[in-house]
């Protein structure tokens, strides 16, 4: 009367030249790749991880040192550190000449005097200038010491801010982007790096 499902016939059967017995005679074609060809390899398998086509399969590209991004975010780095020191080293005057421009803030985990802030700010300030400077000018050393001095004057602001907290927090901002423009910029001859042009 009726069939059992289960017993119906495989198509791959003994007539099918693709069916999983015509695998295993000499002489058989051979499915296609990724078809019965039994579980995939991937983590945890033994072998490499399995990517997708799409995604990222080589190294990563080069960055471009000529790319209009980071050229130009190094001339506004060297353009920010000059202007930045000269007005670090002016605010470490008006420190050291005991104005009324920076109030007392009371008990603070980093209180350090107006005259010890005064000389920090100042001699930080020239640094940072005169490093800006020489990055304008091309000096393969500047971008090494202008990451330094940049991190310097980050970590020298955020004490400062009880003294002066707008002022800082923008200087803190500047210093990150500088320290990013500088440590992007890859130089296309790696000789002139070590070399003053």
């Amino acid at each position: 009367m009726g069939e059992d499902p289960s017993r119906a016939a495989d198509p791959s059967g003994p007539g099918d030249p693709s069916g999983p017995a015509a695998a295993s005679r000499p002489g058989a074609p051979t499915p296609p790749e990724g078809f019965a060809q039994g579980p995939r390899n991937g983590p945890g398998q033994g072998d490499a991880p399995w990517q997708r086509a799409d995604g990222p399969a080589g190294p990563a590209p080069v960055p471009d040192p000529d790319s209009l991004w980071v050229t130009g975010g190094v001339l506004l780095a060297g353009i920010l550190m000059l202007c930045q020191g000269a007005v670090a080293a002016l605010e470490g005057i008006a420190a050291l000449a005991d104005g009324d421009v920076y109030g007392d803030v009371g008990a603070y985990l980093y209180r350090i005097s107006l005259t010890g802030w005064g000389w920090i700010h100042l001699l930080l300030g020239v640094c940072v200038a005169v490093t800006g400077a020489a990055l304008l000018k091309g000096a393969g050393w500047a971008r090494v010491a202008g990451i330094l001095f940049a991190s310097l004057a980050l970590f020298a602001h955020f004490l400062f801010l009880p003294y002066a907290p707008l002022w800082s927090v923008i200087v803190i901002a500047l210093d990150i982007f500088v320290i990013w423009a500088l440590a992007a910029y890859r130089d296309s001859d790696p000789a002139s790096a070590t070399v003053p042009r």
